[in-house]
């Protein structure tokens, strides 16, 4: 592949610096505050730091840190998030604001109080708070009214902790008004007071000006401070019309430095995911028109994040000064070396950001970024660290053999490639096929990009067998193969068919359809939504207590939204037993997993899903003739870059063998995924 960007580093608007009063960001790229989920305590250790400092090494602008850290006591840790309460995050953020600094990068904290979207029955078991008595249905609490000693108490609160993150050196703080406290106050809905807090839009922009100028009181005028709005709120919340009106008294007052726009409600699963927080089930930059409205009304800087993943968008948003400073957080997730790609002339070799909101999920994991987040004992740079090279043999090019034959070659092994397929990609090829999980694709495409860029010899069609690999004379081998469905958890399975077969087209679709569910992840209703896509009629049914039981809020309640889109029926709690004819149908047998009541249902075709059985005999026969019994140090495997090797050396004529992936058991991707990298680096 080959860079076909037009633009150098002098015109690329990526690269023109932004002043806001006397910082200056040296680009136009910035990561968003979001709460990741390694905080220590509540406090920013050393974890959460080097989490940012790469994204910081990695050359962009900005990084905004502390999703949602709390002012007071009675904003919970729901999720996990910093507090900034207390004097005793200052020394921390002084440590963290030096290390981010000191790659040229500015550095925020958010902060907030949760107000009804916090929890009474979590962390101090204080009430939530709100400006009216309405129940957030996402954390379920009802909140108690604020009076007016509450709205004085907070008001401190937060000019407080605005104080000390001045004091930890940052560069600025923003305040979250979306659905939080703050926005609470905005949104008709969720404010229903009849005081001098309620009714009117200035009434309602009230608090948050009060709030604003307490900080302002507190850190001075260079601090910068901000504020994130949601810029639209559906059923009945907040109008872009107020919105705006809104923050045009923020902005005339004085009150706000920058604006950070996002755009839904947060206070169910599915506004989360598919408006808020927008995955893969939604356009990209779904909302850069939306924002040309914003940006016409306010003055000051306007910053916006919303699945902005690809540089030709973020490129367009500055160029047509829809946007002051492009938020590409989730994409920073999945590749922190963004920026510096860009102005190496490498765009191309930018890992994809794919929006499976895994990140949102295993917090702050990439799906297909196992670094993110394990930055103290796995590097996200891979450097020719080898000690000397060998001759890597990689059997099977699904996911994890696609990665640790990368990670080899980047370690600066001569790495070769057999798989017995047509076309790399094992089970992702499948997984595409449901029409919503098409970017699942660009797992593969980036790594085969990459290893034609490491000069790594792949070779497809190619059956390996034992004595091809031992007469291939590998020092080391690594077995990649995968793993087959598993079709022999009950009775009957000769009337049962695999997704896989479905999705691959070996079997044709009937007109009735049961796919049941024995993992609880994507692979069933991605089976069940591409039976409805092709005209069947479809019922899913689980032995979970939900449907989608393993996967983050996000991925579930996509899938959830779409099974009724598509009319398909779903069944929990329920057991299958076994499968049989009956006349020219299928009955198939269940057991209810709470009553056990034996359900029986008649359809044309049955789909099951237990996830999969290791394809490992070709490892087991290997192993006995190998230099280390196919055994792995698993010490040295969770240590990569510090644990001394215990392995035994290869003899001569011998070879070291490793076993990863669903080759090894059923997992998910992601797990897969670190077992490659792990493996590619202690080689």
């Amino acid at each position: 592949m080959v860079n076909n960007s037009k633009y150098s580093s002098t015109t690329d608007p990526i690269f023109s610096p932004l002043k806001i009063k006397n910082t200056t960001l040296k680009n136009r790229i910035m990561s968003t505050s979001h709460a990741c989920g390694m905080g220590d305590g509540g406090l920013p250790g050393l974890r959460y730091q080097r989490y940012h400092e790469e994204k910081a090494k990695g050359g962009l602008a900005l990084t905004m840190f502390g999703g949602s850290s709390n002012v007071a006591p009675d904003s919970p840790n729901v999720f996990e998030q910093l507090r900034v309460d207390n004097d005793e995050v200052i020394p921390y953020l002084q440590q963290f604001s030096d290390r981010i600094h000191a790659h040229g990068t500015a550095i925020m904290c958010q902060i907030t109080h949760l107000g009804r979207r916090g929890n009474a029955l979590v962390d101090n078991w204080l009430p939530t708070i709100a400006p009216s008595a309405i129940r957030e249905t996402l954390h379920r609490g009802v909140p108690r009214v604020m009076d007016n000693h509450d709205i004085q108490r907070v008001i401190k609160s937060f000019g407080a902790a605005a104080k000390r993150c001045y004091e930890g050196g940052l560069d600025g703080i923003e305040t979250h008004a979306g659905a939080h406290l703050i926005g609470q106050f905005f949104s008709p809905y969720t404010n229903q007071r009849t005081d001098k807090y309620g009714g009117s839009v200035e009434n309602r922009a009230r608090f948050a000006l009060e709030v604003h100028n307490e900080i302002k009181n507190q850190v001075g005028d260079d601090f910068l401070v901000g504020m994130r709005m949601s810029m639209f709120e559906d059923r009945g919340g907040l109008s872009t019309d107020d919105a705006i009106t809104i923050a045009q008294i923020l902005q005339n007052e004085g009150a706000i430095d920058f604006l950070n726009c996002v755009f839904g409600r947060m206070d169910t699963e599915i506004t989360l995911a598919e408006y808020n927080m927008p995955g893969m089930t939604q356009p990209l930059s779904p909302f850069l028109q939306n924002m040309k409205i914003i940006k016409q009304e306010i003055n000051v800087p306007i910053f916006h994040a919303a699945r902005i993943v690809d540089i030709a968008s973020a490129r367009y948003a500055l160029k047509s000064n829809i946007l002051d400073m492009v938020a590409m957080t989730r994409a920073h997730i999945a590749d922190p070396e963004i920026v510096n790609k860009i102005a190496r002339g490498e765009e191309h070799r930018i890992r994809p950001c794919i929006g499976a909101s895994h990140c949102m999920h295993k917090r702050p994991s990439c799906l297909h970024n196992v670094a993110t987040g394990r930055e103290t004992f796995l590097p996200q740079k891979i450097s020719n660290m080898a000690t000397h090279a060998k001759k890597v043999l990689v059997v099977g090019g699904g996911p994890a053999g696609l990665e640790v034959a990368r990670v080899a070659a980047q370690r600066g092994h001569n790495v070769t490639l057999w798989e017995a397929a047509a076309q790399l990609g094992g089970q992702l090829l499948l997984a595409k096929k449901n029409r919503w999980r098409q970017d699942m694709s660009q797992v593969i495409d980036w790594r085969i990009a990459e290893l034609e860029h490491l000069n790594v010899s792949i070779q497809c069609n190619f059956f390996a067998e034992e004595k091809n690999i031992t007469d291939y004379q590998a020092d080391i081998v690594i077995n990649a193969t995968g793993g087959l469905p598993n079709m022999s958890t009950m009775d009957g399975e000769a009337y049962c068919t695999s997704g896989w077969d479905v999705l691959s087209g070996e079997v044709k679709l009937c007109d009735n359809v049961l796919v049941f569910d024995g993992t609880g992840r994507h692979e069933a209703p991605s089976y069940a939504q591409f039976a409805a896509d092709n005209g069947a009629n479809v019922t899913l049914v689980t032995l979970d207590d939900q449907v989608c039981a393993e996967m983050g809020y996000a991925e579930r309640s996509s899938h959830r939204k779409l099974l009724y889109e598509k009319n398909i029926n779903t069944h929990i709690d329920l057991f299958l037993l076994g499968v049989k004819p009956a006349g020219n149908r299928l009955e198939a047998s269940f057991r209810n997993e709470l009553t056990n009541e034996i359900v029986s249902m008649t359809t044309d075709q049955v789909i099951v899903e237990n996830g999969t059985l290791p394809n490992d005999t070709m490892f087991n026969e290997l192993s006995t003739v190998s230099s280390n019994n196919g055994i792995l140090d698993i010490d040295r495997q969770l240590q990569p870059l510090s644990t001394p090797s215990t392995e035994t050396t290869e003899a001569e004529g011998s070879f070291t063998i490793y076993n990863i992936g669903d080759s090894v058991s059923s997992r998910s991707l992601h797990a897969a995924l670190l077992d490659a990298y792990r493996v590619g680096l202690i080689i």
